[in-house]
């Protein structure tokens, strides 16, 4: 049995996710205690119970905890099963929070796996959908762990209601890869999703982002939405490279101009160019699991480049150490960016 602190490192949600993560890959027991412990409001909030039956329920789990506002989870996982799930949050939780807490053990499954999640699918903290389909599953892909996903319905806060359908096929062999730098820009473009919402309002956050971005107006592409998808605001913007997608998301709040939106994605745009790294900081963050279980399965190392090295990151890569036997380092470089490496131990 493996015991963790959840007031360690960041101290929220994504001790407890990977935590199951990587019980469900090792069949270890774990027994969690002060969950989301550097949080507001600790313990199991509703998207974070609904990670937790999601895993239980793939993997025939013991569970004792699993409660509304529980600070202390005993999971002990049995094998983990492919088949056709459903899985749901009443609110407007992320449902691809809960995806990417099933996702590494089903990909280790003997059989491919139907997924219908429901919930939020543009959340504050939490990947937006089009982070997960563009950027983090085509490098899945290439790791040899293909997905399909299809988003049926958007959901935002406080509404939820968003739909995402997702088949994730068996890895049998995953390969380890490098990710030195993004290579050649292929495409930049921006997008923006108001259901609910004037059509002016999308059009103010693009062209503020065109103007702020230097980007001409045929990079800036407003989405199509169905009114009771609503009301909500995104505004992304994505820059395909050679190597790898990454995706720049901010939220629609009250009282926050288009031009605000648009800064906010902006500078975390500018932030990842600035260095010339291969990842964003969620990115990385993301990709050290699986990286992970394909160093361990093949023996090999491998290497990525980061804008930055988050308290999230370093939080899961020490995480990740206590159950695969991997070593996962980074080394903030001259030039600003961090390399990383995660080898066998």
């Amino acid at each position: 049995m493996i015991e963790i602190d959840g007031a360690e490192g960041e101290g929220g949600g994504q001790v407890l996710r990977s935590s199951l993560s990587l019980s469900m890959l090792t069949g270890q027991t774990i027994a969690l205690h002060s969950i989301r412990g550097k949080r507001p409001k600790p313990g199991l909030m509703r998207q974070h119970l609904a990670c937790v039956q999601a895993a239980q329920r793939i993997s025939s789990a013991q569970v004792q905890g699993a409660e509304l506002g529980s600070r202390e989870l005993r999971f002990t996982p049995g094998p983990v099963a492919a088949g056709h799930y459903r899985f749901e949050i009443a609110t407007a939780g992320s449902c691809l929070l809960v995806l990417q807490t099933v996702w590494p053990a089903l990909m280790r499954a003997q059989g491919a796996s139907e997924l219908i999640l429901t919930g939020g699918t543009h959340n504050p903290l939490a990947p937006p959908y089009p982070f997960i389909e563009q950027a983090f599953a085509p490098l899945l892909a290439r790791l040899g762990a293909p997905a399909s996903l299809t988003l049926r319905r958007a959901g935002f806060f406080p509404a939820g209601g968003g739909e995402v359908r997702v088949r994730i096929e068996p890895a049998a062999e995953l390969t380890p890869f490098d990710l030195m730098a993004p290579g050649d820009q292929i495409l930049a473009h921006a997008q923006c999703v108001a259901p609910a919402l004037p059509r002016s309002v999308a059009d103010r956050c693009l062209t503020a982002l065109g103007s702020q971005l230097a980007w001409p107006k045929a990079a800036l592409q407003p989405i199509s939405s169905r009114q009771n998808e609503g009301p909500g605001l995104a505004l992304l913007a994505t820059l395909q490279h050679a190597q790898v997608t990454e995706v720049f998301c901010a939220l629609g709040e009250k009282g926050l101009s288009a031009e605000a939106l648009a800064q906010q994605v902006t500078d975390e745009l500018r932030a990842y160019q600035k260095t010339g790294a291969a990842l964003g900081p969620h990115l990385a963050d993301q990709w050290l699991l699986p990286l992970a279980m394909a160093v361990q399965q093949s023996g090999r190392a491998a290497s990525f480049t980061a804008s930055e090295w988050t308290l999230h990151a370093s939080t899961n890569a020490a995480l990740i150490e206590r159950f695969l036997p991997v070593r996962i380092g980074s080394v903030l470089q001259p030039s600003g960016l961090h390399l990383c490496r995660v080898a066998p131990a």
